[in-house]
């Protein structure tokens, strides 16, 4: 997989990232929902988020700091509710986490730039990607900064 790999168990809620705000700045620069996905690591509902059927050509950035996540050119159907992705613009600006919360274990993505929940990473899905993995991102932690 693309990106750093940590455990949550190692205190990675405890690291320092470049971009680091205390609650308050978050609060008053996010929206209730977009604070409760990037900071609280929650979800938005399937089917919601604004780009889970975008096809614009572009970079998807993280909506904390502004930091490259994704390309279109990595951005595919999965139909499952949320944006997919087979891979991150650049490897360095996602953090991959092992996530056992919910009685699972899963990999969260966070911006390695700021910590901000991003979603999470699946493998071995069959999907027909190059990498078969699937980024699972909630639109709510991106914004979609058009090239064409």
């Amino acid at each position: 997989m693309f990106g750093r790999t940590t455990d949550k168990s190692e205190g990675t809620n405890e690291k320092t990232y470049p971009v680091t705000k205390s609650d308050a700045e978050w609060r008053e620069q996010l929206s209730p929902e977009e604070y409760q996905v990037l900071r609280k690591s929650g979800t938005e509902r399937a089917f919601t988020g604004e780009y889970t059927d975008t096809e614009t050509t572009g970079i998807y950035n993280c909506r904390a700091c502004g930091i490259e996540l994704f390309r279109s050119t990595g951005k595919f159907h999965s139909h499952c509710g949320w944006p997919s992705f087979y891979e991150p613009s650049e490897g360095d600006n996602v953090e991959l986490i092992t996530d056992r919360s919910m009685g699972m274990k899963r990999t969260e993505v966070r911006c390695a730039n700021c910590g901000s929940h991003l979603g999470h990473v699946f493998e071995g899905e069959g999907y027909d990607t190059p990498t078969d993995q699937r980024y699972c991102i909630n639109s709510v932690s991106i914004t979609l900064q058009p090239t064409s």
